[in-house]
């Protein structure tokens, strides 16, 4: 016959195994996961997060719009500085120095202060000679015929070197006149107008020599005409004498 478990012994092993459950029971409620959160909407957080946004775009823009305008600027600055050929100046010059040469050319009588005096004293010289033989004085007369003639005919060729260069003038007006109107900047722009007023000043130096050929030709057959006149005058007078010898007692 089997011993029985004494009570005593039985209540504690009773309390024993419920004192583990509930802390196995413990257990449990410490390792299991809370409940999600519902999400709240912050409408004062976002309004906020917009208007910075909005302001650094606003930022971002004011940025690129300045560096457009300095690109503007220098672009322009580019052009301000930007120059324009001039070739024309070369053939400019070359006519001049055409007109120039011929000016140089002169007989007779040039155009330079320091040989003016000499050359016009030697071709009309104050008095008559009466020593002088027939043939020196035709000679004389005839040179200055010749200086009168080559006179004409210089100022002719010097007027016909500047009709030439009109129409060339006309083409290179033209030219000028496209470029100042189609100048891109201030540089481009002044430079044109320089070389409209070279291409003036060229014309304008042009037009006195011609004119001062003109006059010194005009000046030379009149100063021919009054010598002729006096030697004709004084060669008169030689001729005739006092006149004693054709008054009657």
């Amino acid at each position: 016959m089997k011993a029985r478990i004494p009570l005593r012994k039985y209540l504690v092993a009773s309390v024993l195994a419920l004192g583990g459950a509930g802390a196995m029971g413990g257990g449990l409620l410490l390792q299991s996961r809370p409940a999600y959160a519902i999400p709240v909407f912050d409408s004062a957080n976002y309004a906020q997060n917009l208007l910075t946004a909005a302001r650094t775009l606003q930022q971002i823009n004011q940025q690129i719009q300045s560096l457009q305008n300095e690109a503007s600027m220098l672009t322009n600055m580019a052009k301000n500085l930007s120059r324009i050929s001039f070739p024309e100046l070369t053939e400019l010059t070359n006519k001049l120095r055409a007109v120039d040469q011929l000016m140089a050319a002169a007989q007779g009588i040039d155009f330079r202060i320091d040989t003016l005096d000499s050359q016009f004293k030697r071709l009309f010289p104050d008095n008559y000679d009466a020593a002088m033989r027939s043939d020196e004085r035709l000679a004389s007369a005839r040179e200055r015929f010749d200086a009168a003639k080559d006179a004409y005919q210089q100022s002719m060729r010097i007027q016909s070197q500047v009709v030439g260069n009109v129409a060339q003038d006309a083409d290179a007006i033209e030219t000028l006149v496209g470029k100042s109107q189609g100048a891109e900047g201030a540089l481009q722009a002044a430079q044109a107008t320089n070389q409209l007023l070279a291409l003036a000043t060229k014309q304008q130096l042009q037009i006195q020599n011609m004119m001062a050929a003109h006059f010194r030709a005009q000046a030379v057959e009149e100063a021919r005409r009054i010598q002729a006149e006096a030697d004709a005058r004084a060669a008169t007078r030689q001729f005739l004498g006092s006149g004693t010898a054709y008054n009657r007692n």
